[in-house]
Formats: structure tokens, sequence, C-alpha cells
């Protein structure tokens, strides 16, 4: 699905799009807590060496997409400043505003649907790629949670990277590039992207939230997480679920966007479990109760099966079985009290 956003008005957003608030207005010295990654970006522009193909990786929320579409501006602004001896986006030109508007002709953002990028939504990026530069320096394609591409969806791709067009830029944006196949990873310029301290990511949170400062802290350094949903519900809704859990009850869960921040919240209860041991504050109701009391080699293990079971919720999990899985998790857990 290609995404069309609308233009801002007065530095409001352009459009919430999967849970996310996009500021497609925003130039790369927007990008707060990222500086790496700036680096390498700006470092290609100024060299004249940017690749055709990137790979965007980091946690969930961080600023990749952001930070794509920040980059695709500054190559194609027209009235670009300088930033470290590389270009930066105007934000006023019409390049910049088509954009912003989603009407580019040389600019395309897709988006899983449905869970899934499919295999028509690659022929149309080639079909795209392949036409030269109708107004702007680049053609660009920005993919997001690209590890959603199905097995023909990703085999179509890897001819596009095999052979690409002149002038031509693909950002493949992913929380999970261990999902992408190897064949696609190894044609990719990976840019790491990492989460920020707490006192950054309250900053950029700032009014978007209710409780910045704890919404921050339930982040984990993702302020992206904090913009498109309330964490401090998100807990409550956790706990809850807990209670269920330990009843064994049908699942909660409506669709696997539910599953996931699920098991985002699961890791900050183990984290609680962790650090309350030493000493730590818990942001966790329960978990004062239990801090101390669990092995840390059962958090570990507990840890690592909830990050495996995260990254098998491919396409269409099984919802009875994965709540009744991550629940025993979590029961076993108590039973250490």
């Amino acid at each position: 699905m290609i995404i069309k956003a609308h233009p801002p008005r007065g530095g409001r957003p352009v459009e919430a799009v999967s849970g996310y608030t996009v500021y497609f207005y925003m130039g790369l010295h927007h990008i707060r807590g990222q500086e790496d990654a700036l680096r390498v970006l700006r470092g290609a522009m100024r060299r004249g060496r940017v690749a055709s193909t990137y790979l965007f990786a980091g946690e969930q929320g961080v600023g990749k997409r952001l930070t794509a579409v920040a980059f695709v501006k500054a190559l194609n602004c027209l009235s670009p400043s300088e930033q470290d001896g590389a270009p930066e986006a105007c934000g006023r030109c019409a390049s910049c505003r088509k954009i912003e508007a989603g009407t580019h002709p040389d600019f395309l953002l897709i988006e899983p649907e449905a869970g899934l990028i499919k295999v028509q939504e690659i022929r149309r990026l080639e079909e795209a790629l392949y036409l030269r530069p109708y107004e702007g320096r680049w053609k660009a394609v920005v993919v997001d949670d690209a590890e959603a591409m199905n097995p023909p969806a990703a085999n179509a791709f890897l001819k596009t990277l095999e052979e690409p067009a002149p002038q031509s830029l693909i950002v493949l944006v992913s929380s999970r590039p261990g999902r992408l196949p190897q064949t696609v990873l190894s044609r990719c310029s990976r840019v790491n992207f990492k989460p920020l301290p707490p006192a950054l990511c309250a900053e950029v949170i700032g009014a978007g939230a209710k409780e910045p400062e704890l919404a921050a802290r339930l982040s984990m350094g993702r302020p992206g997480l904090a913009l498109g949903e309330d964490l401090v519900r998100a807990r409550t809704r956790f706990l809850a679920s807990l209670g269920k859990m330990a009843e064994e009850a049908r699942p909660t869960w409506k669709d696997r966007e539910e599953m996931e921040k699920w098991l985002d919240m699961a890791f900050i209860f183990l984290r609680d479990l962790a650090a309350g041991g030493l000493g730590g504050e818990p942001l966790m109701g329960g978990a004062e109760r239990m801090a101390g009391e669990v092995p840390l080699e059962a958090l570990l293990a507990s840890y690592e099966k909830l990050r495996a079971l995260k990254e098998g919720l491919v396409f269409h999990p099984n919802r009875a079985v994965t709540w009744n899985y991550a629940g025993s998790i979590m029961r076993r857990l108590g039973a250490h009290v």
C-alpha cells in the first residue's frame, strides 16, 4: 500500500499511520539521539557516494522511518542548506512540499497491508524505479516494516536489488532485520539506530503523551511507541491480562499487533523484576512484590523464550496457542516466588 499524507498545518502531525505519528516535514537536523546514523548518511551525501539500497535497522519507534523520509527530502531538495558539509532539506521548496503531501512523483512510501507486503507491491515498486526521475534527482522508495515481505515478494525484490536503476534509492526500514533473507541483507548498506536515553526520550515525547517521563521509561527509549499509544494504559491492560493468564482464560488479544504490544510490556515486566532485585525502581505494579525473589537465571530464560516468541509472530499467528504458551512462561515465573 502506498501511503499518501496530507500536508502539515501549523507544525502539527501529518498523519497517524500504524500507531505512529508521522512528521513528514521534519529534516535530518530534527532527528534526535541518532548521531551515529546521521553521520553515516551525511558522510555519504558529502562524498557523493549514496548507496542504491540502505537498511535502517533498530527497535520499533526510534525514528528510522522519519530519518528515511528526511534523507529522501535532503537528496531531492531544490534549495538545500548545509549541515556538516551535506545537504539539508529546506522544507519550503516544491520538492519538500510534495514529499510532505505524499504527491511527489519520484517518492513512494510502502508499508504492510494486513501484516503483509505482497509481490504486487514489489512489482509496482519495480515499475516506479525503472522510470527516470520525473522531477527530482533521485527516484526513492521507503519500505517500512520490510520484514513483512512474504517469500514471493522477497524473491521479486532481490531481482531489483541485483540490478538497481541509475539514480534510484531504496531504504528498507526494519525492526527485525533477521527476518529478511540473507541475500537481501547482503546487498544493503546497513545503518543502525538505537534507543534514546530516558531524558532525551522524554524531551522528544514532550506534550505528545500523558506523563511523558513515565511514558519515556515505559517506552525504553522508543519515543515512537509513546507517541502512538498511551503506554500507561497499556501497562494497566498488561497487568490485567496476567490475572486472566493465571486463570488460563481465553486470549484477550485481537490480532498480532496486540500480541506484540503485550510482549513489549512483558519485557518491561521482566526488566522490573531484574532491576528490583538490584534496588531499582519498578515501573509495573506487582513487580515490587516479586522483585528479588525470582532467580536471574529464570528471568533470562523467560526473556529468551518471549523474545523468540516475538520473532516468531510471522504473518497470522494462532492467538490461542500463543496466549497459552506466553501464559505458561509467566506462570512459571510466579512459581519461583
